[in-house]
């Protein structure tokens, strides 16, 4: 398989995602899915072509780390490469799969290095993933400058990775409360509860940093 080219992130702070998932979009991930294991080299670059923005995205909300979520998103695409069989078209959205395949490997990534962020907890980090996408898409197009951008991320990484992640999946990657319970295996209520509160401690951060919002 070859290495998944990802370019290096030049971040203006707009949602990546404003494209609408129609029925459309989401019969050719499942045709797809279908040329890949039938064995078709192309359809698999095309897959990683179709969905690495936004998995590098997510990696680099969580981590804020270029280097890092370039890697990551590398390992995500070599275990979806091992793991594509495990799809079932019946079962869900192949986005949903790929979002949670995607979140599994960041909890994974963090278990193995715990000890060298011994100040935050994997919970925490969960906690912060889901609080930072949430909050934001509330500030696309209201923050401007590369400046402000760079302080509208740092402000990001001081929410708890539980919240970072709820708000990513919802405001950023635009999933439906119903997917990103899913994802998360949590109830839709419990999720709408984690966007709120990241929302509202992106708004606080922001503040204090005195950025309108």
């Amino acid at each position: 398989m070859a290495t998944v080219a990802i370019p290096a992130a030049k971040w203006s702070w707009e949602s990546p995602y404003t494209q609408v998932r129609t029925s459309n979009s989401l019969d050719a991930d499942v045709q797809l899915v279908e040329r890949c294991l039938s064995g078709q080299e192309a359809a698999w670059e095309d897959l990683v072509k179709v969905h690495t923005r936004r998995v590098y995205s997510i990696c680099y909300r969580f981590t804020n780390s270029d280097p890092e979520a370039q890697d990551l998103t590398q390992d995500v695409f070599l275990r979806v490469f091992k793991n594509l069989r495990s799809f079932r078209a019946g079962e869900g959205l192949f986005v949903v799969w790929l979002t949670r395949l995607t979140r599994n490997l960041l909890i994974d990534h963090y278990r193995r290095t715990r000890m060298e962020r011994a100040t935050e907890s994997i919970e925490d980090q969960v906690t912060a993933l889901e609080e930072n996408t949430a909050a934001i898409a509330r500030t696309d197009g209201m923050v401007a400058g590369r400046e402000a951008s760079e302080l509208l991320q740092a402000a990001l990484q001081k929410l708890s990775p539980e919240l970072r992640e709820t708000v990513i999946l919802r405001d950023l990657e635009e999933l439906e409360y119903r997917e990103i319970a899913q994802i998360l295996n949590v109830p839709e209520g419990t999720v709408k509860s984690r966007l709120n509160r990241g929302r509202a401690e992106l708004a606080k951060v922001l503040r204090r940093q005195k950025i309108r919002i």
